[in-house]
C-alpha cells in the first residue's frame, strides 16, 4: 500500500500525491526516511531537502523548518516555509545572496544581523539544492559518489 504525502507550507499546500513510494525528510537529527507501515511519530524538520518518492519520479521540496506528522499510510509535512524545486528561479537566489552578503558586510547588530544571515542560509540551501536535484528538470535518484 503505498503512502499518501501532503506537503504545506503556511501560505499553501505545495503537494499532494496518494501514491508515493517514500519520503526522505530532513530531520532536526538528521535525514529519515520513510515507507509504508512506518512507525507513527512526530518530528521537526531542518532546513533542507525534502523528497517524495513516486516509482522512478523524485518530487523536490526546499523546506525551511517546521513539523512532520507521521503515520503508517500518511505523511503531512507542515512546514515553516518551503518551495518545491521546480519553482526556484536561481536568479532571485542569487540576487538574495548578493543582498545579504553586502549587508552582513556593513557589519549590523543584534536582531538585523541574525535576520540577514538567515536571508543568506536560505539562499545558499536553495542554490545548493537546486544544483544538486540538477534544476526544475532533474528530478532523479542520486547515487552515493555524487553526495560525497
Amino acid at each position: 500500500m503505498p503512502l499518501e504525502v501532503e506537503v504545506v507550507s503556511r501560505v499553501r499546500q505545495l503537494y499532494h500525491t496518494e501514491n508515493a513510494d517514500m519520503v526522505l525528510i530532513p530531520g532536526s537529527e538528521g535525514e529519515l526516511g520513510v515507507l509504508p507501515n512506518h512507525t507513527p511519530l512526530l518530528t521537526t524538520l531542518a532546513f533542507g531537502e525534502l523528497r517524495v518518492v513516486e516509482g522512478d519520479a523524485i518530487n523536490s521540496f526546499v523546506v525551511y523548518g517546521g513539523v512532520v506528522d507521521v503515520g503508517p499510510h500518511k505523511v503531512i509535512v507542515l512546514a515553516d516555509d518551503a518551495e518545491s524545486v521546480s519553482e526556484i528561479n536561481m536568479s532571485d537566489v542569487e540576487e538574495a545572496r548578493a543582498r545579504a552578503r553586502r549587508l552582513m558586510e556593513e557589519s549590523p547588530a543584534g536582531d538585523q544581523r541574525a535576520m540577514i544571515a538567515q536571508e543568506l542560509r536560505r539562499a545558499e540551501i536553495a542554490a545548493k539544492i537546486y544544483q544538486r536535484v540538477g534544476g526544475p528538470s532533474g528530478r532523479r535518484i542520486r547515487t552515493v559518489e555524487e553526495d560525497e
